[in-house]
């Protein structure tokens, strides 16, 4: 690893004041990404300021339209939390199957969509349940805030402090796990409001990032049953295509992760 200054932030104003005042400063949420990175020696950032202590930034709670979710909160808080698991139990099965328990216990909400990596869990679910990332600057929707592969809305500076969901209907979550990282080949998250309207979004596919499902939220959204996806044909185009699956491979997996998701869902 480069030399690098450590700083343990007290506050989300003393975080992006010391963030100001660093030549390449980095935020540090559970360190999942950055840590590694800097250890492989791909990052060499001046100040490393530290999160993960800003009381205000762990927790969950109830809202008036939902739940909102602290971006400091760790996997394992949020697939605990009583508050979550009954308003949207989706979200605590999604987050017992990130990664291994260190994973868990060490990793935020806040730093997998600030690092918005193409196969993480946490994109789906944000952009089918159509959340509103808050930061320490604006309020973002979910549908501008991913904006390609390790890219978000987010400027330079900006802190992530919390995920708005609102209530729905139904909503599940189904992934094909890589068997070395946990990390998703393909996951599906579907979301049925209340009124009816369907959210599809799959992470692990597309060389875009995560990415909305239009064939498959009008099929559900017209019938919502498992049985309504098979007769989707999902394109291949811009899919991923690699050593762990072609393009053709992730389509169908979209497809079966997407029926898993709905039995899930009920």
């Amino acid at each position: 690893m480069y030399e690098t200054t450590y700083h343990r932030a007290s506050s989300v104003d003393e975080a992006a004041a010391l963030f100001a005042k660093g030549s390449e400063a980095k935020y540090l949420a559970g360190g999942q990404t950055l840590l590694p990175v800097m250890k492989q020696r791909l990052a060499s950032p001046s100040d490393v300021i530290d999160l993960a202590k800003i009381k205000d930034l762990v927790g969950c709670s109830g809202t008036t339209s939902g739940i909102q979710i602290k971006a400091a909160t760790t996997h394992y808080e949020v697939s605990q939390d009583a508050t979550v698991r009954k308003a949207i139990p989706a979200l605590c099965a999604l987050a017992s199957q990130i990664g291994d328990p260190a994973v868990r216990h060490r990793g935020t909400i806040g730093g997998s969509l600030a690092n918005n990596d193409p196969a993480a869990d946490y994109p789906a679910a944000v952009l089918a349940l159509n959340a509103t990332i808050k930061t320490n600057k604006r309020t973002i929707a979910a549908d501008d805030f991913f904006q390609g592969l390790f890219t978000t809305a987010l400027e330079d500076g900006e802190i992530i402090t919390a995920v708005d969901f609102p209530v729905i209907d139904k909503a599940g979550y189904a992934k094909f796990p890589h068997p070395a990282s946990r990390f998703a080949l393909t996951g599906v998250f579907v979301a049925r409001t209340h009124g009816g309207d369907v959210r599809v979004a799959a992470t692990g596919a597309s060389q875009s990032g995560v990415m909305r499902v239009s064939a498959i939220e009008a099929a559900l959204k017209a019938n919502w049953s498992a049985g309504a996806i098979d007769g989707v044909t999902v394109s291949a185009d811009g899919l991923l295509s690699d050593i762990h699956g072609s393009s053709d491979y992730r389509a169908n997996l979209i497809k079966v992760m997407a029926q898993r998701a709905v039995q899930a869902a009920g």
